[in-house]
């Protein structure tokens, strides 16, 4: 019997998650969390074989949460399951020790072929993704040409928020960093891009994104 925790902040998207889990081969019980602060308080008390981590859950937001889970539970595998773009988030978080990366639109035939895939102990990712990995494991130079490949982990996700609209101080608050910190990822951000505003960052992840 396999333990699967699914933490998503939606009703709805964690009853339909544990409905395709309970259609795989191998017999599953799901249990589910609607904020990080609940990941952590179930990892503490019950070994779990899976978790699906909703990328944008109320408490965590950022890619620290795969080091606070596999603090707890260093053999668990963590599924990623994302509305966000995933050719610009994707491999940022497979880097940071995520096992997969899923996006929350993908068919019921690919959800089930990603637990799947995580639970059989395998990295999970989309063609999409490992062709992008392949195009920069084969083409360093190219990748470094696109300016959003140039930005670190951390500056991604500030960047993610700005293009929402979100103020420093919020972004501050969510990532848990100073507002100093922000600013200065902020800045390095404009200068990596070479642009001056918000309005020129939209134009260029508009440019660049598809390229990643």
């Amino acid at each position: 019997m396999k333990n699967i925790l699914i933490a998503d902040d939606h009703t709805i998207v964690r009853l339909g998650v544990a409905h395709i889990a309970s259609t795989l081969p191998v017999p599953v019980i799901c249990h589910e969390a609607e904020t990080f602060d609940k990941v952590i308080t179930l990892l503490e008390i019950q070994d779990f074989d899976v978790l699906i981590l909703d990328i944008n859950i109320p408490g965590g937001n950022n890619l620290q949460m795969i080091d606070a889970v596999k603090l707890r539970q260093p053999h668990i595998r963590i599924l990623m399951f994302s509305g966000y773009d995933e050719q610009l988030f994707a491999i940022n978080y497979l880097q940071a020790g995520a096992d997969g990366y899923l996006i929350k639109y993908s068919p019921e035939e690919e959800i089930r072929q990603a637990i799947s895939t995580v639970l059989n102990r395998e990295k999970y990712m989309s063609a999409a993704t490992r062709q992008q990995l392949l195009n920069m494991l084969a083409s360093p130079r190219e990748a470094t040409a696109n300016p959003l490949a140039a930005l670190s982990a951390r500056e991604v996700e500030v960047m993610n928020l700005m293009t929402k609209g979100v103020p420093v101080a919020s972004i501050a608050k969510m990532l848990h960093l100073q507002m100093t910190t922000v600013s200065t990822y902020k800045t390095r951000i404009f200068d990596k891009l070479g642009i001056n505003n918000i309005v020129e960052l939209l134009e260029k992840v508009k440019m660049y994104s598809a390229a990643v």
